[in-house]
């Protein structure tokens, strides 16, 4: 009878034994847990989602401040170009009125050295203008007198003549008087005159009109000058 009672209690503690295993197993697989660690996995995977999109972005905004950063600099120095060659003069209009713009001279002396300078003198300028055989229409200040009024204006022998102030007659008439068959009278006006590619003797004639300003206004030279 002993013996039967032993097996009995050695079997109630396997049992006992059975049923922590199995409450742990359930423990173990608890929905609860699972969902849990979905949820940190998945805040995981969104963080690391929106640090990649940030620096992604952040490259992106580099990429475009070192674009923006390239185009200022070359705009800059586009600009500092432009100012080099180019000057501010007087500009004959349709309408026969003179104002002052910003005319740009590509530079005709080799190098990237030169830089364009305006001088108004008035006449006579004493200079003597010569064309550089090597370059036709390349009209330069082979000498000047040194009390000359080009001189003292900061005329340079060397220096290049790419523009001067030039007048031309022309006959303008009233609209009415037009209607009527009328000729007109003349009227000097003042423009100026590209020196680039023109023959030597057209560019002293047009130094030489000057004369004719009723105005009688300082001359404007636009000069390429070596630095």
């Amino acid at each position: 009878m002993s013996r039967q009672k032993n097996f009995l209690l050695n079997s109630s503690n396997n049992d006992n034994d059975n049923n922590s295993a199995t409450s742990e197993a359930i423990d173990s697989n608890n929905p609860t847990d699972e969902l849990l660690n979905k949820a940190r996995r998945l805040r995981q995977e969104i963080s690391a989602i929106e640090s990649s999109k940030l620096q992604a972005q952040n490259e992106k905004d580099v990429q475009v401040q070192a674009k923006l950063a390239a185009e200022e600099a070359n705009r800059q120095q586009n600009e500092q170009v432009r100012l080099r060659y180019s000057a501010i003069v007087p500009i004959l209009k349709d309408m026969g009125e003179e104002v002052m713009e910003r005319v740009d001279f590509p530079p005709r002396v080799k190098g990237g050295k030169s830089c364009i300078v305006t001088v108004q003198a008035p006449l006579p300028l004493g200079l003597i203008l010569s064309e550089e055989l090597s370059t036709p229409g390349l009209i330069y200040v082979d000498s000047l007198s040194p009390d000359g009024n080009g001189s003292n204006a900061g005329v340079q022998e060397g220096d290049v003549l790419r523009a001067i102030t030039a007048c031309k007659v022309t006959m303008e008439s009233p609209t009415w008087q037009l209607l009527a068959g009328g000729i007109g009278r003349p009227k000097t006006k003042r423009f100026m005159y590209v020196v680039d590619g023109r023959p030597l003797e057209e560019v002293l004639d047009a130094v030489g009109s000057n004369r004719m300003d009723s105005l009688g206004r300082d001359v404007w030279l636009v000069l390429e000058r070596m630095e």
